[in-house]
């Protein structure tokens, strides 16, 4: 009897797409032919147009065939593709794939080449090198290769790392907290949870350097609540790495315990915000706290606390396994390192992508995504989810660096990049960010209540010709009031899609040319 292994995506965008269902055609199909079958689950290369993408294991390497459905399965044994013959679904060697070749994966060298849940191939493929360095150095030595890595926030801020780290391990307390803010609502965005699905003890030991470093004993994984399979397989990992000594009582000597903890969040878009995701930890309402003070020295229930995104976290065991500098040698500026960028909406190819910094934007949506999926042409992309700016098609020679979009009225945020055609109406989409505004807010102060509430409304008469002109200069005023009076970034950062659209599209917000573009 032959044999073959197979590896079948676990991820739930190639779940999202049938992969549970050519996992059982593999099962049929090996069973009535006699051959033994090992199936193992890995995360996605991030390929989404490619998935399911199944790769079998050949005396050639691991071959990849995409997107099988499962009335290909027959045809993949029938033409031996599955022992080096050829398919139209063949691609390759993964990592030989033009899309694969030209990233800068740090983060995500990984995902999609291990088991999610295997411990032996975590350590196998350079897992736990970055902690065990970090354990056998002192935590400000810890600090100072993170602060000279030049990593910045990737959830939106872009505030230096190392510096968050060093006020936190300054702090003096009796007792220190470290959370991860995985609550990833921007649309266009699913780094976050492709590596909760696809690398999750990379996360798990980002967060334990991160502890050691600034002295805690306790941590949290906050989690947005629509990622089950994410939620699961962490729980998992959680499990395996306490029973492995990684963290838990004595993970860094005896006496020196870190418990880390898995926190499910209850939908609320809100909770990116950090003061509120820790209110919510705290079992209250989530409500945006003022700052200061700042949770680097008054966080979780009155204690200095490290919070810093999945992704900040993510590039930490890297840092510590080759070094600060090794990490800043990537990257342009004062944007050093590489971003996972998620590469969403009518475009072609879509995925996740890690690149150093300073490459441009139509490197990413042509280069990558191959323009539109519909065929027409750019009008806009939409960068950093639905508070970011949109940009138009002539725009995208910009580079993603930090500083660059910002001087150019926009923002990285989590590196979600989504991309609109000829056919998108700005106005409707000027609309659509005042009304998520609204919904989202938290509503504690009134700027974002009643603005973000107040701003779709005059929207809406804009689209219906209602008083343009008046009502215009009405939605400018509005958004100034929103920027400079909100408490959070939430209400502070609505009004820039909405000004975005207006001043780089008015076209749309002119009742003659609305009447045009219709007809």
């Amino acid at each position: 009897m032959t044999a073959l292994t197979v590896y079948i995506p676990i991820d739930a965008a190639a779940l999202s797409l049938g992969a549970e269902r050519v996992v059982a055609a593999f099962r049929r199909e090996a069973e009535a032919r006699g051959v033994t079958l090992d199936i193992r689950r890995n995360g996605s290369h991030g390929m989404f147009w490619l998935e399911p993408l199944v790769e079998v294991e050949t005396l050639q390497g691991r071959i990849g065939f995409g997107p099988v459905r499962p009335e290909d399965v027959a045809s993949l044994f029938d033409s031996g593709a599955l022992a080096s013959g050829d398919h139209p679904l063949k691609r390759g060697h993964v990592a030989d794939m033009i899309w694969m070749r030209r990233q800068q994966r740090l983060s995500f060298a990984r995902v999609g080449v291990l088991d999610p849940l295997s411990l032996e191939d975590y350590v196998a493929n350079g897992g736990l090198k970055g902690l065990q360095n970090a354990l056998a150095m002192s935590p400000a030595d810890v600090v100072e290769q993170v602060r000279a890595s030049g990593l910045r926030g990737r959830g939106g801020a872009g505030f230096p790392t190392g510096v968050k780290w060093k006020t936190v391990h300054d702090a003096q307390a009796d007792r220190k907290y470290v959370i991860c803010n995985a609550d990833e609502g921007d649309s266009g965005t699913f780094a976050d949870r492709m590596i909760f699905e696809g690398d999750p003890f990379m996360l798990i030991e980002g967060m334990a350097i991160g502890a050691y470093a600034v002295g805690a004993e306790k941590g949290f994984i906050y989690l947005r609540s629509e990622y089950p399979h994410a939620a699961q397989t962490m729980a998992r990992a959680l499990e395996l790495a306490e029973r492995a000594g990684w963290i838990g009582a004595n993970a860094f000597g005896p006496g020196k315990h870190f418990h880390l903890e898995q926190r499910i969040g209850a939908g609320a878009y809100i909770c990116g915000e950090e003061t509120a995701l820790i209110e919510s930890l705290e079992g209250k309402r989530a409500l945006v706290r003022a700052k200061p003070p700042i949770p680097a020295l008054h966080g979780l229930f009155g204690r200095p606390t490290l919070v810093n995104n999945v992704l900040s976290f993510a590039a930490v065991p890297f840092i510590l396994a080759e070094g600060g500098q090794a990490y800043a040698d990537f990257g342009s500026g004062k944007s050093r390192g590489t971003l996972p960028v998620q590469l969403g909406g009518n475009v072609l190819r879509g995925g996740l992508i890690e690149l150093a910094f300073g490459i441009s934007l139509r490197e990413i949506v042509e280069g990558f995504g191959g323009g539109t999926a519909s065929g027409r042409p750019i009008r806009a992309v939409q960068i950093g989810g639905p508070l970011g700016a949109y940009i138009t098609e002539k725009q995208l020679d910009l580079e993603m660096d930090y500083e660059v979009l910002a001087a150019n009225g926009a923002m990285l945020g989590h590196g979600g990049i989504v991309v609109f055609d000829d056919t998108v109406d700005m106005a409707k989409m000027a609309k659509f960010a005042m009304r998520f505004g609204a919904e989202e807010s938290c509503g504690k102060c009134t700027p974002c209540r009643i603005g973000a509430t107040r701003g779709e409304e005059v929207v809406e008469k804009i689209i219906k010709g209602e008083r343009v002109e008046q009502n215009i200069a009405l939605l400018r005023d509005l958004c100034d009031v929103m920027a400079a009076g909100s408490l959070c970034a939430h209400g502070g950062l609505v009004p820039s899609p909405v000004l975005s659209a207006l001043n780089r599209f008015p076209e749309d917000f002119v009742p003659a040319a609305r009447k045009t573009a219709a007809e």
